[in-house]
């Protein structure tokens, strides 16, 4: 569907959603909140944007890597450019380093996302302050067909707060923890290697390492199952 024709007619009727949209939505339905963690698919993901402003920046790369329970699985990796939807931010630019000559063979966001849904499946997200990627993801699903990504969704910020207050253990093995919550300096102090900074894959697999280091930790404190798990570190 041409952006144009969206912005005629507005989103399509649910009968008009593509096959990997309606799929997506029954979820729910095959979710299993009792599976012990070491047998759930994750998808660890990260999103570059043009800025944090909700209803003026968006998306230009997505990068993801699935794990299965706590084993990433580096053969199963996502990362796409994206065509700005909108200017780029001098600010932003220097932060991600993508340009708009980098970026201007990139391809559609629909197409991009369309493709990250189909790769995510039925896996339930990891993301260090997800609800922000999600938040955009989302509004490209909003805005183009009236839906939101049904999968659930855990965040390693909001797990690694929880452990540092419910775990003695956790707190002393690490000397304390992090008086910084950003993404890479948990990365340093938590002994996690990664590549670029704030490239969306980079970010992803770094991500991925932390939810590695912190599950670790979640045996002793009777956090067994996918249920508790969300319980604990729901964005």
């Amino acid at each position: 569907m041409s952006s144009l024709f969206r912005k005629i007619l507005g989103r399509p009727p649910s009968a008009e959603l593509p096959d990997w949209l309606k799929s997506q939505q029954n979820l729910k339905k095959s979710f299993d909140p009792k599976c012990s963690i070491g047998q759930v698919n994750f998808v660890a993901f990260d999103t570059e944007l043009t800025g944090l402003d909700f209803k003026q920046d968006a998306i230009i790369s997505i990068g993801a890597v699935k794990l299965r329970g706590t084993t990433i699985l580096p053969a199963k990796t996502f990362y796409r450019l994206v065509k700005p939807e909108c200017e780029l931010k001098r600010k932003s630019v220097v932060v991600h380093e993508l340009t708009h000559s980098d970026l201007e063979c990139a391809e559609d966001i629909l197409d991009v996302v369309g493709d990250f849904v189909k790769f995510a499946g039925n896996a339930v997200f990891i993301g260090h302050f997800v609800h922000i990627d999600l938040n955009f993801v989302n509004k490209v699903l909003q805005q183009n067909f009236g839906v939101s990504l049904k999968n659930s969704a855990m965040d390693t910020a909001t797990l690694h707060d929880w452990l540092y207050e419910n775990d003695s253990h956790f707190a002393r093995h690490y000397k304390g923890m992090t008086t910084k919550s950003d993404l890479f300096s948990m990365a340093r102090k938590y002994g996690v290697e990664g590549g670029k900074a704030h490239n969306a894959f980079s970010d992803a697999y770094i991500t991925a390492q932390l939810f590695q280091r912190f599950v670790s930790f979640l045996p002793e404190c009777g956090i067994k199952t996918l249920k508790d798990l969300l319980k604990i570190a729901r964005p």
